[in-house]
């Protein structure tokens, strides 16, 4: 009889296990087999103009944000923008980066894995990824774009808001002179 591999198998444990900021763990070069951070870019668009209206995405609470919900939200904002108003007519920056390094204790999960493993509580665990601490009034997403595309750049920052674990708002950084009728 040949028993399933499915009891082997790990998969990704829910982001919530790890929303709670805890003391930063972030020193790589004493840590074996930590993980490349999964946010591909940091800055896109025109990376060289003057835009004149400047909005930014802030966390309104303290949470550790993982780095695959950090490229979710820079996909999802870059996408959109680029989609409506061209690759040249906005500039976009990630403002955080994940420097903590996230740890699990690999447990057998499914039928019957309770008597499989019963294992060190609290144990210390292996790097299986990183994250963001971000504090409440940290900025997380720019975009600086033209007067008559602000509607998109908010638009855009919205869409990014929804793939990150913590409510946030939008602020008018720069520019609020420019866009009388449009707030």
């Amino acid at each position: 009889m040949k028993l399933s591999s499915s009891v082997n198998a790990m998969a990704r444990k829910p982001a919530r296990m790890w929303r709670r900021i805890e003391r930063p763990y972030t020193r790589v070069e004493y840590i074996d087999g930590v993980p490349q951070p999964r946010v591909r870019l940091f800055d896109m668009g025109n990376k060289t103009a003057d835009f004149p209206v400047m909005l930014t995405l802030v966390a309104e609470e303290d949470v550790q944000i993982r780095d695959v919900a950090l490229e979710a939200a820079r996909v999802a904002a870059n996408k959109y923008i680029t989609k409506m108003i061209g690759g040249t007519n906005y500039k976009l920056k990630l403002r955080i980066y994940p420097h903590h390094i996230l740890r699990e204790h690999k447990m057998a999960v499914g039928a019957g894995a309770d008597r499989i493993s019963q294992g060190m509580r609290k144990a210390f665990g292996k790097p299986v990824g990183r994250a963001a601490q971000v504090e409440r009034g940290d900025k997380i997403m720019s975009i600086w774009v033209k007067p008559e595309h602000f509607e998109y750049a908010k638009e855009a920052l919205k869409r990014a808001s929804m793939k990150l674990p913590t409510p946030t708002k939008i602020i008018i950084e720069k520019g609020r002179e420019l866009l009388k009728g449009k707030i």
